[in-house]
């Protein structure tokens, strides 16, 4: 199976985005136990860098990949600025049983 990798960046609310954490993260959860999210975290903070998150998702298309984050709390809140959806293959390390 594919993998593709789906970069979010968050809207300027922090207050919104630490509310629904604990449901973003849940929704996640479901989807890495269903396999189809392989991995999934937030970029480290870095001076001039927005807020975001980096997700790896097991599914066979990039439409595929964006059907199964629709449903995102932090979609749903419009809490995500943009979200972008690029298809990867890992060569080397663990994250090849996937491909």
């Amino acid at each position: 199976m594919p993998i593709f990798t789906v970069t979010y960046e968050y809207a300027d609310r922090p207050a919104d985005l630490d509310a629904t954490r604990p449901e973003h993260r849940e929704f996640l959860r479901g989807l890495h136990a269903a396999g189809t999210l392989v991995a999934s975290g937030p970029w480290l903070p870095a001076p001039d860098a927005t807020p975001g998150a980096l997700l790896l998702l097991a599914v066979d298309s990039a439409e595929n990949a964006e059907g199964a984050l629709d449903e995102d709390p932090f979609a749903r809140a419009s809490l995500i600025a943009r979200r972008s959806v690029r298809g990867w293959s890992p060569v080397i390390g663990d994250l090849t049983a996937h491909v």
